[in-house]
């Protein structure tokens, strides 16, 4: 399947999405992590689930993706998610040393629907949206450092692009990589970008308890 099932029940289901599937596409003929969710649950028996994505990753990013299978449900998280009470949590390696151990980014991004990018730009611009970020230096050598990321808005591409603006573009990333990034991905064989979205916590909106998913990722 390509997909590994870290929690269900009759609500929701958590998946372990890999890198290189796309959490849902329109394009004909190709494999995506709702396609694969439905026809895991339709091999358990359940008919035309419904099923609904609360988190999305980009294609290249591993991870984990929250899936409401109920509309009650996806309206609940949804609102978790528009009011940033869904906590997400990501490994990041960037190119680079960075200025202080730590810190927030706080920017503004404009998605060009077009060519599927986002740019960092002044605040006021129309239909800019404002990305908050915070990190931490967790590792690194001489050349990169390896952050622990926490999301705490959802823009498109944020982390990609908030890190790429700063001068640290991620590692494999070759949208928004430099050159100097871009080469050293190929030198040492990345084919993704290095971005894991390891830990996922919200309230369970049937019991109200909090839920908190981490994966291992080496």
């Amino acid at each position: 399947m390509g997909i590994g099932v870290v929690k269900e029940n009759d609500n929701y289901i958590v998946i372990h999405k890999p890198a290189g599937l796309a959490t849902q596409t329109a394009k004909m003929g190709e494999k995506d992590l709702v396609s694969e969710v439905k026809n895991y649950l339709a091999k358990k028996g359940q008919k035309n689930p419904y099923l609904a994505v609360i988190n999305r990753l980009d294609q290249p990013v591993e991870g984990l993706v929250l899936l409401a299978k109920k509309e009650s449900i996806a309206r609940e998280l949804s609102k978790q998610l528009t009011d940033n009470q869904i906590n997400k949590y990501y490994y990041a390696t960037v190119w680079g040393k960075l200025d202080k151990p730590s810190g927030v980014l706080e920017d503004y991004l404009l998605k060009d629907a077009k060519s599927n990018s986002s740019k960092v730009v002044n605040k006021g611009t129309q239909g800019a949206k404002l990305a908050r970020l915070e990190y931490e230096v967790i590792a690194g050598n001489d050349k990169t450092d390896m952050l622990r990321v926490h999301l705490i808005t959802g823009r498109h591409h944020q982390i990609r692009v908030q890190f790429a603006n700063l001068g640290h573009p991620l590692l494999g990333d070759t949208k928004y990589g430099n050159v100097q990034s871009v080469a050293f991905s190929k030198e040492i064989g990345m084919r993704c970008i290095w971005l894991k979205a390891y830990h996922l916590s919200f309230r369970d909106p049937q019991t109200k308890e909090m839920v908190n998913i981490e994966l291992d990722i080496k």
